[in-house]
């Protein structure tokens, strides 16, 4: 097999050649190594004429487990499902691995869809080509193949039908797309998904999706088309909508526009994603679980990215603060105006200005500019960098009816108010850990970004886990723990379980109750052996039955004992291992429980021994 790839720039496609190969080369008869869930609708899909293929990633992106290859592919390689669902891409279809792996790994790495043709030829003559559009859903990969002969002549313009038969990819993920020729338009079904409505006679006579952007957007997408018509050929951005049933969407936009020689706009091709939250479907990203579990605040308020003006989310706390209705809510530095107090308002700008690094207060609010309706307002925000970009985090809590009845309720409103810090300073502190931690992985990890990532991810899982269950208690002193080890191995495998092929197995006694300050270090402890396990135990990701296990119990009423072990390589250095980052920070949190860790190797792996109180004295620091 012998392959020419080229990229024709305007039309943002990737063109494949492939040379003298027949079908049933590309399939190698292997053993299933995985169990994959089925696919819905499989006797639909089987009904069209496109090829719909899923692909789960596996080992962050360097191979592909087959969920389900489309029926045109098996008919022409003469193989059935069963053959080749849950086998990795690599060894059921060499041929196929090689021709995929780079465009396949692009989608599952930037979550941008691609388009592609391949070209088939058999001795110097085209028998056959396929128009190819790759996607990202859902934390799979899909592939949708038109196959052609080479009898046709529109080679690269879908026609009406293909359009229908991508229609139910479409519809599952919220992506579609548009056509602009002659001043007409096209559009395919998952556009009208996103838009919540159904055709209408006049659709093809304006921009459905652009008349709906919302007035502060406005602005941003007359500059995208004025630069599209002057002669750019691409633009991608994100814009707000409002849709006719008033639901407010934000809309990936990636648009391209085609010229002739003189420069003449010849036609306009656009692919719209909707990228917001979906509040119907399970929450997958950790910043969802923290925004969970501030849902039932009216008073607290937990505050993503407050400085950036656009890519903004709060909890439903500040709306009830502020008072306003978040479909309205425009977001800008404006809404500092009405705190009272002008020293906060400056060190809130030198904030947003970048030149301080975060800001706690206690300032009065006037809602909506009025006098009369005052607030007393307790907020911390933090500006930190991550690779290039500046993000920030912070919450804000209305603590006004804890001052008016002070004087009344002083008993009352001082537990209160000790519950308020707790929460105050419980947050502020796992803010500055994930900060420390991200600090000394930027240093030792500099060039392994993917890395950060996955760390940051899971210790920000934990914290959701956390935050979200102990947000409405009273009592930070008798926390149960086997919930939070479920909800914690739930997490690890949705983020890293099914892509490494990694199963994470627990069993944790039903009556060790513990304190905030023991079950937030305790759980940052388990997250990074099951880092290190990951990270060392495992280093060829192709091997099956990957097990970290562990095992938490009483050894008496006031000692508790952590037994996690892995099924891996083992360790022929321990001195070595023990000095690098990872377990550095496993020695600091385990100095902050008061507990004791130990190193040991077992038959089948490695495994750590943590020893650690149950009880620690409850206390707040100013």
């Amino acid at each position: 097999m012998r392959l020419e790839k080229t990229y024709r720039q305007l039309e943002d496609i990737e063109e494949v050649h492939i040379y003298d190969i027949t079908e049933s080369e590309l399939f190698q008869h292997v053993p299933r190594q995985f169990e994959t869930p089925e696919i819905p609708f499989e006797k639909t899909l089987d009904s069209i004429s496109n090829d719909l293929d899923v692909f789960i990633p596996y080992n962050d992106g360097e191979d592909f487990i087959v969920q389900r290859l489309g029926l045109g592919a098996l008919v022409r390689g003469n193989i059935h499902q069963d053959d080749v669902t849950g086998r990795l891409l690599s060894k059921t279809s060499p041929g196929f691995y090689k021709v995929l792996i780079e465009p396949l790994r692009h989608v599952y790495e930037t979550k941008e869809s691609k388009r592609m043709i391949f070209y088939y030829h058999f001795h110097e003559k085209l028998a056959r080509f396929s128009n190819v559009r790759i996607l990202n859903d859902l934390g799979k990969i899909i592939l949708i193949s038109d196959h052609r002969d080479n009898q046709e002549t529109r080679l690269h313009v879908p026609d009406e039908g293909a359009d229908e038969k991508a229609n139910l990819i479409e519809y599952f993920s919220q992506t579609g797309s548009y056509y602009k020729i002659n001043d007409r338009y096209t559009w395919t079904q998952g556009i009208y998904n996103i838009l919540n409505r159904t055709r209408e006679e006049n659709d093809e006579y304006y921009n459905i999706v652009f008349d709906l952007v919302i007035p502060e957007d406005k602005p941003l997408v007359k500059k995208m088309l004025n630069e599209l018509d002057d002669g750019k050929t691409t633009y991608d951005s994100i814009i707000r909508i409002k849709t006719d049933d008033g639901t407010l969407k934000y809309i990936e936009v990636n648009l391209y526009s085609k010229f002739d020689d003189e420069g003449k706009l010849l036609n306009r091709y656009g692919l719209m994603k909707d990228v917001s939250t979906d509040s119907n479907r399970k929450m997958t990203r950790p910043v969802d679980f923290l925004l969970k579990g501030f849902k039932s605040s009216t008073k607290l308020a937990l505050l993503i990215d407050p400085l950036n003006v656009k890519h903004y989310e709060f909890s439903e706390g500040f709306y009830h603060v502020i008072e306003t209705d978040p479909e309205k809510y425009y977001h800008s530095r404006k809404v500092i105006d009405n705190i009272v107090e002008e020293d906060v308002k400056a060190e809130i700008k030198r904030l947003a200005d970048g030149e301080i690094d975060e800001v706690e207060k206690t300032f009065t609010y006037n809602v909506h500019g009025d006098e009369n309706n005052q607030k007393t307002i307790e907020v911390y925000l933090e500006r930190f960098e991550f690779g290039e970009n500046s993000h920030s985090i912070g919450f804000l809590t209305d603590v006004t009816e804890d001052r008016e009845k002070q004087k009344e309720l002083v008993e009352a409103n001082e537990h209160q108010k000790v519950l308020i810090k707790e929460v105050h300073h419980r947050v502020k502190n796992n803010l500055q850990v994930l900060n420390s931690f991200l600090n000394l992985e930027k240093r030792a990890y500099k060039d392994k970004p993917h890395i950060i990532i996955d760390h940051m991810q899971s210790r920000l899982s934990s914290l959701a886990i956390l935050h979200e269950k102990t947000y409405n208690t009273t009592d930070f002193k008798n926390i149960n723990l086997k919930d939070y080890i479920v909800d914690q191995d739930s997490q690890m495998t949705s983020l890293i379980g099914l892509r490494d092929g990694i199963k994470f197995e627990s069993e944790v006694d039903d009556d060790i109750n513990l304190t905030i300050e023991v079950i937030t270090p305790l759980l940052l402890v388990i997250d990074e052996l099951t880092m290190n396990a990951i990270k060392h135990a495992f280093p060829d990701k192709s091997v099956p039955n990957k097990v970290i296990y562990k095992k938490i119990s009483k050894l008496d009423p006031e000692t508790g004992q952590l037994i996690l072990k892995d099924n891996g390589i083992g360790i022929e250095n321990p001195k070595k291992i023990s000095k690098n980052l990872g377990c550095e920070i496993i020695k600091n949190l385990t100095k902050q429980l008061d507990g004791h860790i130990e190193l040991y190797q077992h038959e089948n792996g490695t495994g750590y021994r943590l020893t650690f109180p149950l009880n620690m004295e409850h206390t707040i620091e100013g």
